[in-house]
């Protein structure tokens, strides 16, 4: 859909330059744009190296059983018929660090091995388990601890600040995280 809406969107615009006599402001803008893109891209490429790189590191130690142990009683309120031996139990508790570091793209990769991983002991293959839709929830609730991303951008567009917003996101996203798991907890009890 979105690939309809957006050449819509361009080709009003560049039509409404033409009929207002702007297209020099469409034309350079188009230019600065370019280089904005250009700038940030190469921001976030650096940023995603440094935490996959990270999450690489952390997957060849022990650091992700450490953290999958630092995670463990979170783990058992929310996935309680996940054992801590499955393959899935360290898929789910390595997406939740990739998304608590705010990498949702090193954490999108991780939570679909683990969907892959659900879908293969799932008994009803074309349903959900109470499980595959939790990780979906908190996916997009997405908690994060450092919004990396978000951190990435504003030091892309020069803020003088760029981690003053940490304060806020942890309230969002904790809100967010607390929220949608209770009422998943709620509403899988009820279907």
């Amino acid at each position: 859909m979105l690939n309809i809406i957006w050449p819509i969107f361009i080709i009003v615009s560049i039509i409404y330059a033409f009929c207002v006599g702007r297209v020099d402001e469409v034309n350079a803008s188009i230019f600065e744009s370019a280089e904005s893109t250009v700038n940030l891209m190469l921001t976030f490429f650096g940023t995603l190296c440094l935490w996959n790189g990270i999450m690489e590191i952390a997957t060849n130690t022990s650091l992700i059983e450490k953290l999958t142990k630092l995670l463990s009683p979170i783990m058992r309120i929310i996935f309680p018929d996940i054992k801590k031996e499955d393959k899935e139990y360290k898929e789910i508790s390595m997406n939740m660090v990739a998304n608590i570091l705010g990498l949702g793209n090193a954490a999108t990769p991780l939570g679909l091995k683990a969907m892959e991983t659900m879908q293969e002991k799932n008994v009803e293959k074309d349903r959900l388990s109470n499980s595959m839709a939790m990780l979906i929830v908190i996916n997009t609730a997405s908690l994060e601890i450092i919004p990396t991303t978000v951190i990435a951008v504003r030091t892309s567009l020069n803020s003088t600040n760029p981690t003053s917003i940490i304060i806020p996101v942890w309230i969002a996203t904790i809100a967010a995280f607390s929220t949608v798991v209770i009422l998943s907890k709620i509403l899988s009890k009820k279907w």
